[in-house]
């Protein structure tokens, strides 16, 4: 490149954590195609691409070597905390891929994913100062990742101005069911009124959300990128999701070329 040339920003390249659910990865995509546009009306000419750490293709490698050769790359994680995909897979995937290559933060903790909760808990008729609220996660082995997730239950609980448990659908405690039969056991012995209500604190609809209904809420609220209604096609993202992929993006940019 001549030092008459332009500048090319580095490429973003969005990390999902990858489903086999036809809704999850229709949504997804949604997210990606998105951001992708929210890029191109900030006039942020970059290439968006979308790959993914496990069970989807592209992986992570794929996914970077679709790109021009030698532009710099940003890995924005499309994941919730930063536990082990990102801290290993991420790190190991990125190196010696003949490119420079920054990995970004994870998507939360972030006042704006308390936004699209609070609008989830709305949707499903969920009444913060009656029901007993439970934010429902994946898990992590990471220490760091689950006082992420706690972190996002105290901003949570703050914004609603009422109590707010945490708990897990794996790897770590209290586990997802367990709080549920411990808050409807603790509501009826109160005498007290209101439902048990779990708040999906998960990107897309697939596994984990299941897994989630199926801990027996009373009221399950949808994942942040719910499910497209009538298998139509997907609702537009989150405002909140797109701006903070590309937050991410901009704070965790290489040097451009």
């Amino acid at each position: 490149m001549s030092p008459e040339s332009p500048e090319l920003p580095p490429a973003l390249v969005a990390i999902s954590h990858g489903t086999s659910d036809a809704a999850g990865q229709a949504v997804v995509r949604r997210l990606a195609d998105d951001v992708a546009a929210a890029a191109e009306a900030r006039d942020l000419d970059a290439p968006v691409r979308l790959g993914h750490v496990d069970v989807q293709d592209p992986d992570v490698p794929a996914t970077l070597a679709q790109l021009p050769e030698s532009l710099p790359a940003v890995v924005v994680p499309v994941l919730l905390s930063a536990g082990y995909h990102v801290h290993v897979d991420l790190r190991m995937e990125t190196a010696d891929v003949g490119r420079e290559v920054a990995i970004a933060g994870a998507l939360g903790p972030d006042d704006r994913l308390v936004d699209i909760l609070v609008r989830r808990l709305a949707e499903a008729g969920a009444s913060p100062g009656t029901d007993r609220i439970i934010l429902g996660v994946a898990g992590s082995s990471d220490p760091a990742a689950v006082e992420d997730c706690h972190e996002m239950g105290r901003r949570l609980s703050a914004r609603l101005g009422a109590d707010v448990e945490v708990a897990f659908l794996a790897a770590a405690q209290p586990t997802v069911a367990g709080a549920v039969a411990d808050a409807r056991q603790a509501r009826d012995a109160a005498g007290e009124g209101g439902r048990v209500v779990v708040a999906s604190y998960l990107l897309a609809p697939g596994y984990f959300q299941t897994l989630l209904e199926k801990a027996a809420g009373d009221v399950t609220t949808a994942p942040l990128l719910p499910a497209p209604q009538d298998a139509g096609a997907p609702p537009a993202s989150p405002p909140e999701l797109v701006d903070i992929i590309l937050d991410r993006y901009a704070a965790a940019g290489p040097a451009r070329r």
